[in-house]
Parts: structure tokens; C-alpha cells; sequence
């Protein structure tokens, strides 16, 4: 039978040819209106033409419409252009900087419809001396998800990313907590930073660093006996007994806590108070020292023109308090609420009660993350085995 071209048949390849000469072959389909699709491919050998022909024939019928240049750096940009809409600007940063330094230069270039599991398995195992579990975890999620995107695009068949599995990385440094020494030694070495009442109030209330820098002074607060009720202190002033902060904000996303559990009113002990004081009556003489340049952010800790504080920045700073300090400056200001939550445990505190005053649902994340600080509550039980049988130390 002929085709609408009058045609019979699909022209024969020519015999004896040689690997030199372009092969040229074509296979016939129909497209949506019923019409005739031709598929052509050429190559330098017959079996070249004929594996081309096979993959284009898949294509056909899956739908998908791949490139033999579209590459996994294609993919990637691609996610970070159109897959992060909406996200949170920090969010973005951290992807791109990953994609730059660990996915695009080392996988880059392999074809996306050319990649294997194979090729991301040797492309992670070669990450594992560099890069921590997290971090792989990271720049694996970064490729997953670009493919997923291109396979909504229909620019692939199968996203082989999601059939490998993260590979354990590098130890990193476990986070560390003050003893109730250094503690001390690091509140009064911070009196002379900007950062002294963030300092106090991370250690004092174990709030998050990222709680901190979003903290906004209408969510300090004054309890008015008068009026039977809290009140900020930019309109109650500090001339009360009892102040709190309202825990309602933070720097991700939308300015949400972490968690709906997050969200909790902690009332504040009297150097934190005092710190507050202080700061208050000073980023007051700032504001006017900066006039129409202050940007008005309500926020506790900002900058000397009322901007919201870098994180590098805030780091940097604790790290030259804790070197003040004589305790070495391999600390970050996380390790505050660690210290926090080890000081609370040491003082007899319920873990219970710690889990409600750091903002877990429960105490299993307390226990989980901060182990090693709840000495009181593992040593418990052989504390009380001595009693029981009479081997606890005399009084």
C-alpha cells in the first residue's frame, strides 16, 4: 500500500555502505489531525540510525518532547527560575549557591535524557567527603525536583534522582552548650556589644536566633495591675514588675514561627529586663541621630538605622563576644538556646516544662536535639536505683 504521497512504502536503505556515509532513515506515525508524522534521524552507521529511531519512537508515544542538548544544568536553571516562585528570599540564596558550587560544575553537563542513577550515585558518593549529611541532602533535593519539574515539561521520562538514596556525609561539629561559667563569663563580656541584650535574651528565654531578629518591641511587654492586662512597653514603659515577649514572629517565611507550638509568651527574668532597658533608651538616641534614613521596622535588634540584622553579622559579633569571653570562638548564637535548655536541665527544671518554654509540641524533639545537655533527667534513674537499695551517697 502507497502512502498520500503516492509512495510504496518506506524507501530501502542502500546495501553495502560503508560506516563512512551518513545513514538516513525515517519511521512513520500519525499526528493529532490524522496526518502523516515522519521521524528522521541520521548517523555514521546503520545500527546508530536504527538506536536513534528507537528512541524517538518512545518519545512519540509517551509525548515527551526531549532534546539531545537539554542538560541537567538546563534543568536546573530552569528550577531555580521557575520552581522557587514565591519563596523565601534566603530560601532562593541557599539553593543557588548550592546549584553553582555542587550540582551544575560536577553534573552539569551530563544530558538529561542521558542520565542514570548510576551517574547521580557516583556524583553523590563524591560529595560525601566534602559536604555534611544535610548539605547532601540538599543538593540531592535541588536535582530531584528540577527533573520533576522538567517531567512536567515533558522534557523526560523519569526523574532517576528519586531512585537514589542520600548517602551519609562528613561528621559535622556537634552543637555545644555554656556551662553556667561560661555562661556568665559570655553575659559579661557581652555588656559592651551591640548585641548585649540579644545575647542575654537568647540565653535567658532560649528563644531562636531567627525569633530574635524578627522580635518587633510591640511584642514586649508590661503587665498594668491597673488595667489587668499586658501592654508594650513603647506606650507602658518600664516602670513595672512583670515584663514578657510575645514569641509570634521570625525571619522565615511570611515571619511565621517554626511550628504553631512556637508560637508562646515567655515572661522575662530582670536582667533581661534590664537589657531591654537599656537597649530601648539607645536605639531611641539612634533614631534620631539617623532621621528621614531610620527605617522603621518596630524591631528590637536592628542595625544603627534600624535595619533588620544580617545573620553573617550577628555570628561574627558573637563569635569575637565568646573570644572576649576566654572560651575560644568555635560558638554561634544557636548554641544560646542549647546553653539555655542545659542550664534549665541542671537547675531540676521538667523536661516537660523546658519543652513548652523552647516551643516543641513535645518532648521527643527536646530529647532528640538536646540529649547530651539533660543530664538531670538521664541520671535519674540511677539516682534512684542508689536510694532504692541503699547505695546513694551520705548526706
Amino acid at each position: 500500500m502507497g502512502d498520500l504521497t503516492g509512495r510504496q512504502g518506506p524507501p530501502r536503505p542502500t546495501r553495502g555502505a560503508t560506516h563512512g556515509k551518513n545513514h538516513d532513515r525515517q519511521v512513520r506515525g500519525f499526528d493529532l489531525p490524522g496526518g502523516r508524522k515522519r521521524l528522521k534521524r541520521k548517523g555514521r552507521t546503520k545500527t546508530e540510525v536504527r538506536d536513534k529511531l528507537k528512541e524517538a519512537a518512545k518519545d512519540l508515544e509517551s509525548g515527551i518532547k526531549s532534546s539531545a542538548t537539554y542538560t541537567v544544568a538546563d534543568a536546573v536553571e530552569d528550577w531555580l527560575a521557575k520552581g522557587l516562585k514565591g519563596r523565601d528570599a534566603n530560601t532562593v540564596t541557599t539553593n543557588r549557591g548550592l546549584a553553582d558550587k555542587h550540582v551544575i560544575p560536577l553534573i552539569g553537563k551530563t544530558k538529561i535524557k542521558d542520565l542514570r542513577a548510576d551517574d547521580v550515585d557516583e556524583w553523590l558518593d563524591g560529595l560525601t567527603g566534602n559536604l555534611s549529611t544535610r548539605s547532601l541532602q540538599a543538593v540531592h533535593s535541588i536535582l530531584k525536583r528540577a527533573i520533576r519539574q522538567a517531567q512536567a515539561r515533558d522534557r523526560v521520562v523519569r526523574n532517576v534522582a528519586e531512585l537514589v538514596t542520600t548517602p551519609k556525609g562528613r561528621a559535622g561539629r556537634p552543637s555545644k552548650a555554656l556551662t553556667l561559667d561560661q555562661a556568665t563569663a559570655v553575659l559579661k563580656a557581652a555588656k559592651s556589644s551591640r548585641l548585649h541584650a540579644y545575647v542575654v535574651l537568647s540565653l535567658m528565654i532560649g528563644i531562636r536566633t531567627e525569633e530574635a531578629r524578627a522580635l518587633q518591641w510591640q511584642h514586649v511587654v508590661a503587665w498594668e495591675r491597673e488595667g489587668d492586662a499586658w501592654r508594650p512597653v513603647g506606650t507602658a514603659g518600664f516602670e513595672h514588675e512583670r515584663f514578657a515577649v510575645y514569641v509570634w514572629r521570625s525571619v522565615r517565611a511570611h515571619g511565621d514561627t517554626k511550628t504553631k507550638t512556637s508560637r508562646r509568651t515567655l515572661e522575662l527574668p530582670d536582667d533581661a529586663v534590664d537589657a531591654l532597658r537599656r537597649l530601648h533608651v539607645r536605639q531611641a538616641s539612634e533614631r534620631l541621630k539617623a532621621g528621614l534614613v531610620w527605617q522603621d521596622g518596630d524591631l528590637v535588634f536592628c542595625t544603627r538605622t534600624g535595619r533588620a540584622l544580617s545573620p553573617a553579622n550577628v555570628r561574627r559579633e558573637f563569635r569575637r563576644i565568646t573570644g572576649v569571653a576566654g572560651i575560644g570562638e568555635n560558638w554561634t548564637p544557636r548554641e544560646l538556646r542549647h546553653s539555655f535548655v542545659s542550664i534549665m536541665s541542671d537547675s531540676g527544671v521538667r523536661i516537660e516544662t523546658i519543652a513548652d518554654l523552647v516551643g516543641h509540641a513535645g518532648t521527643a524533639v527536646t530529647e532528640k536535639v538536646y540529649r547530651h545537655q539533660l543530664r538531670p533527667v538521664i541520671n535519674e534513674g540511677a539516682a534512684t536505683m542508689n536510694t532504692v537499695f541503699g547505695r546513694g551517697r551520705s548526706a
